[in-house]
């Protein structure tokens, strides 16, 4: 495999006697955060402008739903593809060629005249994003070594926490701003220029691939179509289940057989000493890799949810505007801001016992809020939320960075991209199973329990994922 960042020659981790650090690394990372922020904002922001989309639009709940739903599938069906591209063809002709689909497909949902294109321009945006993302972790997998390694995925971590938070609170403010009949278009368009802006950045500061060597560049298709299969199998029917489609959870039963397929695919390819999409081998020969997957997927599915439960109970059942209940989630955003850059600092001497002390952090702060929280039926709940929201995110800006550093600490750089973009699909995989487990809970519980119950019965389904998260991060620490 070719050195693909000029100026980074590829070694193992410990050997750093034979690298030579890019000066340009942090304002190349810098770069790449702000696309990577942008392009993960647009699974969050959306989820205050459900009901001004659906009157804009004329549809029903359960077809405004694939706006949300549409992007997190595309995104996660693309991301392992992406992460190998770069890996073959270098980081920055994939962020640009991604940022330009990002781009362009932001303005056409903008510029939609009707649902159809709307559904089908964010499916499009969402596939040029899993472009996008895998290229943070493998840039930071190829500029960066020891302790610097884990600040910059202080930084990314920060970056992945912030976007999840705050994506409420910007949709709210400017649908504020740009009015409720068409203030969603805003949400999109205004990706337009931010995005021109660094696409000019990335052509002038991100190094090219080494053309010196142009080897290692064939691509796994077949089993790019397998993991593809896989996934689409596994996320279609829990984007299905969160519009209350039932039928699509059929085809959970493919996604063994494409997993399979997948493995015994990704092997033989090893023996014939052609590179594989994913060398499944990480997961057998790295334990770190597959519990730190493992511990990202629950984590997700237990985090990412609690924002869009609190949006819709705070819009539907308290009567708050789209901005007041995006600034009632920013303590997270706040609390996360304040740990994450201290976690990466630490993360190489803590180890995972900072990941332990981050969930029990965090899993306190929702504990409180979902016993706290039920018992306000009015705009004071911010005095429940906003400790509460607090204390969780300074738990969970100690968990997304550390949990970078420590399942990639042992990944070769050649494999950062696919390796990174596998343990950011396994987070989108959780993000939209949580979703969907917590708003059906939501729905089940809302008429027997009413608003505050359903509320609480959401938050305590979401605990009791985090508790596996956090067991599986017990186990890590006593294996290191």
């Amino acid at each position: 495999m070719s050195e693909e960042v000029t100026g980074t020659r590829e070694v193992p981790d410990g050997q750093d006697g034979d690298y030579t650090p890019d000066p340009r690394r942090w304002r190349i990372l810098g770069v790449t955060l702000v696309v990577g922020f942008m392009s993960l904002l647009d699974v969050t922001i959306v989820n205050v402008a459900i009901p001004s989309m659906q009157d804009g639009l004329s549809t029903t709940t359960g077809t405004i739903q694939w706006v949300v739903s549409g992007y997190a599938l595309a995104f996660g069906l693309t991301l392992v593809a992406g992460g190998r591209l770069g890996d073959a063809y270098g980081r920055r002709r994939l962020m640009l060629i991604g940022l330009t689909g990002f781009i362009l497909s932001s303005a056409a949902v903008g510029f939609a005249p009707n649902i159809e294109t709307v559904i089908a321009a964010r499916l499009a945006q969402g596939a040029t994003a899993g472009l996008l993302t895998p290229q943070n972790s493998g840039l930071i997998q190829q500029l960066f070594r020891g302790p610097e390694r884990g600040r910059a995925f202080g930084a990314f971590g920060l970056t992945v926490s912030l976007s999840s938070a705050l994506g409420p609170v910007l949709g709210g403010a400017i649908i504020a701003v740009a009015g409720e009949e068409d203030g969603w278009r805003w949400l999109f368009l205004v990706n337009v220029p931010i995005g021109l802006a660094a696409l000019v950045a990335i052509a002038v500061i991100v190094p090219g691939r080494d053309r010196r060597d142009e080897s290692g560049t064939w691509i796994d298709v077949p089993g790019a179509l397998l993991l593809g299969g896989a996934v689409l199998c596994v996320l279609y029917p829990l984007v299905s289940l969160e519009s209350g489609r039932l039928l699509p959870l059929v085809l959970l039963l493919g996604a063994p057989a494409f997993g399979w397929g997948f493995v015994r695919w990704e092997a033989r390819l090893r023996r014939t000493g052609r590179p594989p999409l994913l060398d499944v081998s990480l997961l057998r020969t790295l334990p770190g890799y597959s519990t730190g997957m493992a511990i990202g997927t629950l984590y997700f599915t237990g985090f990412t949810g609690i924002f869009l439960v609190l949006s819709v109970h705070l819009q539907r059942e308290l009567g708050l505007t789209p901005l007041m209940a995006g600034l009632l989630t920013t303590p997270f955003a706040a609390g996360a801001a304040v740990t994450a850059p201290l976690a990466g600092r630490v993360v190489s001497r803590a180890g995972r016992t900072l990941t332990v002390v981050a969930l029990v952090t965090m899993m306190t702060g929702t504990a409180l809020t979902a016993w706290l929280a039920p018992q306000f039926d009015d705009g004071a709940i911010w005095m429940a939320l906003v400790p509460c929201l607090l204390l969780a995110g300074l738990g969970g800006g100690g968990v997304i960075s550390p949990n970078f550093t420590l399942t990639l600490a042992e990944v070769p750089p050649r494999m950062g991209g696919a390796a990174g973009a596998a343990l950011q699909t396994g987070q989108r995989i959780g993000s939209s199973l949580g979703a969907a487990l917590l708003m059906t809970t939501y729905g089940v519980a809302l008429g027997p329990f009413g608003a505050g119950g359903a509320l609480r019965a959401a938050l305590l389904v979401s605990l009791a994922v985090l508790s596996t998260a956090l067991a599986a991060a017990v186990w890590s620490r006593r294996h290191e």
